[in-house]
């Protein structure tokens, strides 16, 4: 059972939103870019959402973002995961990224965008505590880009994740 970590937030253009995944895949990891699966309909719904080309390598596709008010980061700094679903996490030396530093950094953010229940779920464990009171961000799970969701067709997750562009 290895332990995994995730990357460092992507960081866009005075962002008002933050994307949170939960931990990248493992195809993600060994390339070392969000949301790196092929089969992940993320990059598809993020150029039908914002207009932006994703048939190009990955340093342009995160050049693009960068130009968008979001930052894209995970739920979790680092766990112990066989393989890469999200239900192979262990509860167990679970740890979640600095996400209120970073809401510090950027108080323009308004919306928190979980991708799946398993961001949400840890968010709320791990991270929602720690969140001044004063401080009012949506929070709204948004269906999974993942593969593993393959319950829900493309149309229907590119439904939902149009509510992202009230905030933007």
């Amino acid at each position: 059972m290895g332990r995994v970590h995730s990357f460092e937030p992507l960081i866009g253009n005075n962002p008002r939103v933050l994307i949170l995944g939960s931990m990248p895949s493992v195809i993600s990891l060994q390339f070392t870019q969000y949301y790196g699966n092929p089969r992940n309909a993320f990059w598809s719904i993020m150029a039908d959402l914002f207009g932006i080309e994703i048939d190009c390598e990955y340093p342009q596709r995160v050049e693009q973002i960068r130009r968008l008010p979001i930052v894209l980061w995970d739920t979790i700094k680092a766990c112990h995961r066989e393989g890469s679903l999200d239900s192979n996490i262990l509860k167990h030396q679970l740890e979640a990224n600095d996400i209120p530093s970073l809401l510090d950094q950027y108080s323009d953010i308004q919306l928190i965008a979980f991708n799946g229940a398993t961001s949400e779920k840890y968010f709320k464990q791990l991270v929602k505590e720690k969140l001044p009171n004063d401080r009012v961000i949506d929070l709204i799970r948004f269906p999974s880009t993942s593969p593993a969701n393959a319950g829900m067709k493309f149309d229907e997750k590119l439904a939902h994740w149009r509510r992202l562009l009230k905030y933007l």
